[in-house]
């Protein structure tokens, strides 16, 4: 089954049965201009709804109203994991990591974010990651989803470059953004979320970041995932500048993504491998 709207999609197989909730993860990705979110069968293997809603201009209301009237989001989940978009992160290297020193790193964060901090090691890349997220966000998840574990919006991203053996691009879009992640021979070098309103913009930051990260765009290989459309005009800058490019699929090969045959199967490879994420 599939419905549209503007600006969002929701796909559900036919037959699930919100009965059984409680053999599903539920999988909520929250960026700066989006959210969207998955229901995964655990027991049976398959991926049984994904909505997804993009172009939101106020992502906080957008987020709060489909809390408070999406019947899928109130169910009884096995579990859930929520990335959210936040300015205030500090990646850490864990030889100078001190959990005694939490407080200090928060100073650099802005007056408008919640109290609560958050880590997050990322061993394999080693550093962990220090946050927190908007007041209203904090408040909103504490009310409508209290057990969420909560990751910043990267961290799918990076479970996703955890499973590539070489060095790489990861570029991960939304209809207004795209989040660039460059790992070498298991270091990140590199992480950051960028607004872009069409593909010129793209353009020039693409190029921005091949110059000032020095990227050998001969021998850097491009893993692509989220709302970009191959050949369209994103996919073409990419083209222009790698040799190498690929669309990053789903992680999770033992899921059966039926439920996506008639989608594009990279839109959804982020939001999916949120439940990578331990």
């Amino acid at each position: 089954m599939m419905k549209n709207n503007k600006n969002s999609i929701l796909l559900v197989d036919p037959e699930f049965d919100p009965n059984t909730a409680p053999d599903c993860n539920l999988l909520l990705k929250i960026t700066c201009d989006s959210f969207s979110y998955a229901i995964i069968d655990k027991s049976r293997r398959q991926l049984k709804a994904v909505f997804d809603q993009q172009e939101c201009e106020d992502i906080c209301f957008s987020i709060a109203l489909a809390l408070k009237q999406d019947s899928y989001l109130a169910l009884p989940f096995k579990e859930i994991k929520t990335s959210v978009y936040t300015v205030n992160t500090i990646a850490i290297p864990n030889e100078l990591y001190a959990e005694q020193d939490l407080n200090n790193y928060a100073k650099f964060f802005t007056e408008e974010q919640s109290d609560t901090l958050y880590t997050q090691p990322f061993a394999q890349f080693g550093f962990t990651s220090i946050f927190n997220l908007q007041q209203f966000i904090e408040d909103t998840l504490d009310t409508h989803l209290a057990d969420a574990k909560r990751y910043e919006q990267n961290a799918p991203v990076l479970a996703m470059a955890a499973t590539v053996n070489s060095s790489s691009l990861i570029l991960d879009f939304t209809a207004g953004s795209f989040n660039a992640l460059l790992q070498k021979e298991g270091r990140l070098i590199f992480q950051n979320t960028f607004e872009i309103d069409n593909a010129e913009e793209f353009n020039y930051y693409l190029l921005l970041l091949i110059q000032e990260l020095d990227i050998d765009t001969a021998a850097i290989a491009v893993l692509i995932s989220g709302i970009i459309d191959e050949n369209g005009d994103y996919h073409a800058c990419i083209n222009r500048y790698f040799e190498h490019n690929s669309f990053n699929l789903p992680p999770a090969n033992d899921i059966d993504h039926a439920i996506l045959e008639n989608m594009p199967a990279h839109y959804y490879s982020s939001l999916l491998a949120l439940d990578l994420c331990v």
